[in-house]
């Protein structure tokens, strides 16, 4: 019979023997998300705080999310010319700076343009957080070190959201001071505990690694003969549409369902769904070790069809956090399994250009779901949006299962 001591040992398996910088990257994700306040509460300052309607907080945050874009290329490219880590230093501390500027003013346009500044600067940086983890694993440890990374985020994003419920309807500028702080000193353990890993990429590479040789030629090349990654990136980007009703249609209908306690239930659900990830991602990962990537994908989207389709017929405080638990195993499929899938298909040359222009894809959806759905609730209700979100991700799961089969069938 096997002894509880195997058992932890089995699940932590994943997590044993990664590089060490990996672990300095889990603990600064942890000290980030802990002041990871203004996002989660976003719709809430920009309809209660600076006075917008839904359609109008919908459509500003669109047009941050579209900023993401070409900040998101400009660091692809950087991080494949100049490096990972000066980027990561340079680009996230001017970010959290202007959280702590922002913290300064009143609500109104002029803390909108600074959000949207923060996200430019933040969305550079990006790409190179991105390249940086590839470079540091293989694809025998990659999903653990990314699973790692993302459990590490999460474990912080208990407490965040929480603190930012209870301190967004009275003390609105600590929220931007302690997301700020904690990018700071999150940057700082980068400075310190982490070599550039630019060199990395210049490495020869095995037989097992075929495809993350180096090669030349521009990243539209690249893309060019591997469609796989361009089908992935927009099938993903329905993913993506769908992920987005968590910031901008689960705070709508708590506030509606709950006046004045909106925000707060949305911090707990927050802090819910970070402890859910805490608690259950070494479990799925270990559980679903030996299944593609993509198949995890195709379950992540089943599980999303019934967390938000639920919504669509009972949302009592109860069901709002089953609907949250559903939601975020299928978030830790989708989360642990998608860069692990972008990376091994990247060559170790472009990687930073390939960790903006595949996710900035991908993000698209992230960038039209606040202001699809901000129209769509001018003419429907919140119940029926939440039943044609169901069927939205189901359509699309679905076909994250046909690409699986393409692949398998060598006609990608």
């Amino acid at each position: 019979m096997t002894t509880l001591r195997e058992k932890i040992k089995e699940l932590l398996r994943p997590y044993s023997n990664l590089p060490k910088e990996v672990y300095v990257i889990f603990v600064a994700r942890i000290i980030n998300a802990m002041g990871v306040l203004v996002f989660p509460l976003l719709t809430l300052i920009l309809v209660k705080k600076i006075g917008l309607s839904i359609a109008e907080a919908g459509f500003w945050i669109s047009i941050t999310g579209i900023l993401f874009g070409p900040a998101s290329l400009i660091g692809g490219k950087l991080a494949d010319t100049i490096g990972r880590k000066i980027i990561i230093i340079i680009f996230d501390i001017l970010g959290a700076a202007t959280y702590l500027v922002i913290a300064l003013i009143e609500p109104s346009f002029s803390m909108i343009y600074l959000i949207m500044l923060a996200v430019f600067f933040m969305g550079i940086a990006q790409p190179a957080h991105d390249a940086l983890m590839a470079d540091l694993t293989t694809p025998e440890n990659r999903s653990g070190a990314y699973s790692l990374s993302y459990m590490g985020f999460n474990i912080g994003f208990i407490i965040g959201p929480v603190i930012g419920g209870f301190l967004f309807e009275e003390y609105l500028p600590l929220v931007f001071l302690i997301d700020g702080i904690t990018a700071l000193l999150a940057v700082l353990l980068v400075f310190f505990f982490i070599k550039e890993t630019f060199s990395k990429t210049k490495e020869d590479l095995g037989e097992d690694r075929e495809l993350e040789k180096r090669v030349e030629g521009s990243i539209f090349k690249v893309l060019a003969g591997r469609r796989i990654l361009l089908y992935f990136a927009l099938i993903s980007l329905g993913y993506s549409f769908i992920y987005s009703q968590w910031t901008f249609l689960i705070p709508i209908h708590a506030e509606q369902n709950f006046v004045n306690e909106g925000a707060k239930l949305y911090g707990q659900l927050s802090g819910f769904n970070g402890f859910i990830v805490m608690v259950f991602t070494p479990i799925i990962t270990m559980l679903f070790a030996r299944k593609k990537n993509i198949r995890r994908i195709v379950y992540g989207g089943v599980l999303y069809t019934v967390a938000f389709g639920i919504l669509g017929f009972i949302s009592t405080k109860a069901i709002f956090f089953f609907s949250i638990f559903i939601f975020t195993l299928g978030e830790i499929f989708v989360t642990i399994s998608s860069m692990p899938f972008i990376a091994n298909h990247t060559p170790a040359s472009h990687r930073g250009r390939m960790s903006s222009i595949i996710p900035m894809l991908i993000g698209f959806g992230h960038v039209i779901g606040p202001v699809v759905m901000g129209g769509f609730l001018t003419f429907m209700s919140i119940p029926t949006a939440w039943k044609l979100i169901g069927a939205i991700i189901l359509t699309f799961a679905g076909l994250m299962l046909l690409l699986e089969k393409l692949e398998e069938k060598n006609i990608l």
